[in-house]
C-alpha cells in the first residue's frame, strides 16, 4: 500500500526566510563598510579642491589701491607711491548731484599705472589692446568701466588720472586717490576712495556667447 508523504510548506518558508535574512545581512555589512570609505574619499577630494583653489587676496589697508586682473605683475600702491611719480595737472568741468563742478586735479596718468602691471593683451590680434577694459572700484563698492582706448594716449587725447590733490589740496592718505575723467561731462566716473583697478579683455564674454 503506497505511503503518502506530507510536505510541510511552513518549515520550508521559515528556512527560506532565514536564508533571505542572512543574505540581506551580508549585503548590508558590505554596504556599511563601503559608505565610510566613499565618504572619506569625497571629503578628501573636497579638501584637495579647496586647497588647490586660488588663495584670497590680502585685505587692503585704508588708502591702498590694488592693481589686478589679467596682468603679469599685480601690485598695490598708495597716495605716497603716486606722489613720487611724474605728475600731470588737468582742469575739468562737469555736473554732479551737487551741481556744476570746476576743479584742477593733479595726479598720475591711469594708463601709466596700469601699464606697470603688464596687462595680458593678445599681441597676435590686430590692436589687441582695444579688446581691453579697465574697471575702477571705489568706496561703497562704487564701480565704473573704461575702454582701454579711452586711457591709452596712443588712441585718445584724454588724460584719465589717479588724482592725489584737488585744487592744490592733497587728499588724505586714508581716503586714497580719486579717479578723474576729464573727457566726461558728468561726474559719474569720478571714482572717490579708489581701492581697486582691474584690467582684462572682453573676449571671454563675447566669445563665450554670454548675453
Amino acid at each position: 500500500m503506497p505511503q503518502h508523504i506530507r510536505l510541510r510548506p511552513s518549515s520550508w518558508g521559515a528556512s527560506l526566510a532565514v536564508s533571505g535574512l542572512l543574505l540581506t545581512g551580508c549585503g548590508a555589512s558590505a554596504d556599511s563598510k563601503a559608505e565610510p570609505v566613499a565618504a572619506a574619499s569625497a571629503s578628501a577630494s573636497a579638501s584637495a579642491s579647496v586647497s588647490a583653489g586660488p588663495s584670497p587676496a590680502a585685505p587692503l589697508k585704508p588708502g591702498e589701491v590694488r592693481v589686478a586682473g589679467q596682468v603679469d605683475k599685480p601690485y598695490t600702491l598708495t597716495l605716497t607711491d603716486l606722489r613720487a611719480l611724474p605728475q600731470t595737472s588737468v582742469s575739468v568741468e562737469f555736473t554732479s548731484a551737487k551741481g556744476p563742478q570746476k576743479h584742477t586735479y593733479k595726479g598720475v596718468l591711469l594708463h601709466d599705472v596700469l601699464k606697470n602691471a603688464q596687462p595680458r593683451f593678445d599681441a597676435s590680434k590686430k590692436n589687441g589692446q582695444l579688446r581691453g577694459v579697465a574697471v575702477a572700484t571705489g568706496g561703497g563698492d562704487y564701480r565704473a568701466v573704461f575702454a582701454w582706448a579711452e586711457i591709452d594716449p596712443g588712441f585718445a587725447k584724454s588724460q584719465v588720472l589717479l588724482a592725489v590733490s584737488e585744487d592744490d589740496v592733497p587728499f588724505e592718505d586714508a581716503s586714497g586717490p580719486r579717479l578723474v575723467a576729464p573727457q566726461d561731462t558728468k561726474g559719474g566716473r569720478y571714482v572717490s576712495e579708489l581701492n581697486q583697478l582691474w584690467v582684462g579683455v572682453v573676449d571671454p564674454v563675447v566669445d563665450g556667447g554670454q548675453h
